[in-house]
């Protein structure tokens, strides 16, 4: 089998050093993987280029794919993710993984953006202060998931408390009120990461409600699914599907 010819001028305008390197060392197996994930998965829908790379790399931060997310990022600044996005996209990503898995992301990042010429630091982005985040923050949590959550920074036992606190002020205040993305994609970006983790599937189920409130339909959902499905695996994706499916019968 040859890689098909939609797969190969895809993989030309990505133009990625370790991409071209498996294509030399592991040309049976890529071949096959090119020709389903670049062109029979992306030819599926009418999702645009920059918005599926966006969820790529946020679904590969989810599941902890650093190589990949070196050649991909350097794709999805040839398919046109602005770098600043890319900044928002493994930033946000700390909230939702941990500074433990995503500090070799960011890393990873700047070196590429050294590589590339792009200055360091980027742009400062915040709109919030120590102050102003918690209220911000739940601004965007109602907003995103409805008034109901006016007054959950301060809900559930005395002892726990501090934590839904923190998801208003430091999850959402701190991350979601920054520019560079607007919600529904930080929506889209967060639906990503969950979904590429597993096992946080009352958390899928949640934020897939949240992207369709934001916009972000189950038609929407299940195109992102699709694109991210290459990197992620079936079982996770089949796992994103159900959560989709339950957040639309709600």
């Amino acid at each position: 089998m040859e890689m098909t010819e939609n797969a190969r001028k895809y993989v030309e305008k990505m133009s990625q050093e370790g991409i071209d390197e498996l294509m030399k060392s592991d040309p049976e197996f890529m071949e096959r993987f090119a020709s389903f994930a670049f062109d029979e998965v992306v030819k599926e829908d009418d999702l645009d280029d920059k918005t599926r790379f966006m969820a790529i790399l946020a679904a590969l931060i989810g599941c902890q794919g650093i190589d990949l997310f070196r050649d991909m990022m350097g794709a999805a600044l040839n398919f046109g993710v602005e770098p600043l996005e890319i900044r928002e996209i493994v930033y946000q990503a700390t909230a939702y993984l941990g500074m433990g898995r995503v500090l070799p992301f960011i890393r990873a990042m700047d070196s590429i953006f050294e590589q590339k010429g792009i200055s360091l630091p980027l742009p400062a982005v915040a709109t919030t202060t120590l102050e102003t985040r918690r209220e911000a923050g739940t601004a965007a949590q109602v907003e995103i998931f409805g008034e109901g959550m006016k007054e959950f920074y301060k809900s559930g036992p005395a002892e726990t408390v501090h934590i839904n606190r923190w998801l208003a002020a430091n999850c959402f205040g701190d991350y979601y009120t920054r520019k560079g993305l607007d919600l529904a994609q930080r929506e889209m970006i967060t639906f990503c990461y969950i979904a590429a983790q597993g096992g946080c599937q009352p958390q899928l189920v949640a934020h897939a409600g949240g992207n369709m409130k934001v916009g972000n339909d189950r038609g929407f959902l299940i195109r992102i699914i699709s694109q991210c499905l290459p990197y992620i695996g079936y079982p996770r994706s089949l796992n994103a599907l159900a959560a989709v499916n339950e957040a639309a019968e709600k």
